[in-house]
């Protein structure tokens, strides 16, 4: 019977520095170097920059064609494999390497780029690759439960962006070509690449690679539905800006790009918080379903309750108030077209929300198995977004774009939580869901307050105090329920 105890403390322990390390080192990535890159190269230069790195975003799966996530889970249900998988997939990616250029250009070519735009276009595939290396790696610490270790190698290529591009904007901040921004990347790629591979050789070992044609086409056929839920997901989460850029005329695309992309980064920034409570729930699911168990549904129940409900106080707290204070929160960290991302990021902060569920209900039907459903999902998501798109784009531009993700990742949460909920017999109670829509209500509350009285206090301090508010509600209503975390942390193997 799985170690429900021991796999819970995991978890947590897991979580905790996972979440220290990354919330140290991203808010500084995010606010610090994005923005200032974006406020350097001006709203049309970085617009340029995101609709190209969106491209080369979506494709990415090319070069992992699910292999991580089976990585991740396999590991995690037979770590006797890992060195055998090690080097049969290592090798295996370097040949990827090529399909995804050459699909990646081939796209390119159809949507009209041009030579500067084929240039950037080479150095973000690049960067991808380096990018997806140091993943797959990461997947073996994560399958292993080894938390700590990913969690230093998940930040480390941040922390050597931030002192590469702090120190450029230091000195060049009025001659910055958003080349050097993506050469920076490049540089932090290989430093983590180099670190990870000897973290992996100290702790399993590293065979040399070689290539067996019979391996590869075991594990590319194994994990082959999870590629395709990838590509799906990344399609419908990342193809709003490549629209823009396409669909609109040049230099409108590239400017609206720009609006895109900055009322996207906080979204962008606070969802990291949900995809690292998902790369640990995924090989904790796994384990827990790997094999039959009586209590099987009421575990899975547990966890899944108590991190849905952490997720929820933060998204819930996160994308109102962040709503409600979009217009003075753009104009602190931007220069340009400020009044314009206020009102897209206003309406975008919501895919948090159901991005929240995809997170915790997507990552408990990958662990199940559930891929056929979930690429049936992802698909029909991918529709709505385009539809909505080609339709609203013409006549709103980014807001349209706004719109049309919410739609698709509402729609995407909701099948989701619906299939988890009749597979694994989950029935939250009523008193549990009536607490929780009390929390939104306060929450709400709490924000109309500070519509209201503006003038007596600077909006950075109605927001820490909205922030207590919410923390405390949320303690109070049992929605972060404190002693379960306590007793889940002192329980000892039986």
């Amino acid at each position: 019977m799985t170690n429900t105890p021991h796999i819970q403390r995991s978890l947590l322990s897991g979580l905790f520095w996972v979440l220290l390390l990354n919330l140290l080192i991203k808010p500084l990535w995010i606010l610090g170097i994005e923005v200032g890159v974006q406020n350097a190269v001006g709203v049309e230069e970085y617009g340029f920059y995101f609709k190209i790195f969106n491209l080369a975003y979506i494709f990415n799966i090319l070069l992992d064609l699910g292999v991580t996530n089976y990585n991740a889970r396999n590991i995690a249900q037979h770590p006797q494999l890992i060195q055998k998988h090690l080097s049969g997939i290592l090798s295996t990616k370097l040949l990827l390497l090529a399909f995804y250029m050459v699909v990646t250009f081939t796209v390119g070519a159809l949507m009209g780029y041009q030579s500067r735009q084929f240039f950037l276009l080479m150095w973000l595939c690049i960067n991808q690759f380096l990018n997806s290396l140091i993943v797959y790696l990461r997947s073996n610490f994560e399958g292993l439960l080894l938390f700590r270790w990913d969690s230093v190698i998940s930040i480390l290529d941040r922390v050597l962006m931030i002192v590469i591009c702090g120190a450029l904007l230091l000195f060049h901040r009025n001659n910055f070509p958003i080349e050097w921004f993506v050469y920076a990347q490049t540089a932090a790629y290989l430093v983590t690449l180099a670190t990870a591979l000897y973290a992996t050789s100290r702790k399993v070992g590293l065979r040399r690679m070689h290539f067996s044609k019979p391996f590869t086409l075991a594990i590319l056929r194994q994990s082959a539905p999870f590629a395709l839920l990838v590509l799906l997901m990344a399609t419908y989460n990342r193809i709003d800006p490549v629209l823009l850029g396409w669909l609109l005329p040049e230099t409108i695309g590239d400017i609206q790009s720009g609006i895109y992309a900055g009322a996207f980064r906080l979204l962008d920034a606070l969802t990291m918080v949900c995809y690292l409570v998902s790369v640990i729930l995924l090989p904790v699911y796994a384990k827990m379903v790997s094999r039959y168990q009586v209590d099987h549904s009421t575990s899975v129940g547990k966890i899944t309750q108590l991190m849905f409900s952490l997720l929820m106080a933060f998204a819930i707290g996160s994308s109102v108030t962040l709503s409600f204070m979009s217009r003075p929160l753009m104009d602190w960290l931007y220069t340009d077209h400020v009044d314009n991302m206020a009102n897209v990021f206003s309406l975008l902060i919501f895919d948090l929300i159901p991005i929240s569920f995809t997170y915790i209900f997507g990552t408990l039907l990958t662990a199940n198995g559930n891929l056929r459903q979930l690429n049936l999902f992802a698909t029909l998501s991918i529709v709505i977004n385009v539809v909505l798109n080609l339709l609203l784009i013409p006549h709103l531009q980014a807001y349209g774009s706004a719109i049309s993700s919410l739609a698709a990742q509402s729609f995407m949460a909701i099948a989701q939580c619906w299939l988890a909920l009749r597979l694994f017999h989950l029935r939250p109670s009523a008193g549990y869901l009536l607490r929780l829509l009390l929390y939104i209500v306060i929450v709400v509350v709490l924000n109309l307050i500070w519509y209201h009285n503006l003038s007596i206090m600077s909006w950075w301090l109605w927001l820490a105090a909205i922030t207590i508010g919410c923390i405390v509600s949320a303690l109070i209503l049992g929605i972060i329920d404190v002693k379960k975390i306590i007793d889940i942390l002192k329980e000892r193997d039986s």
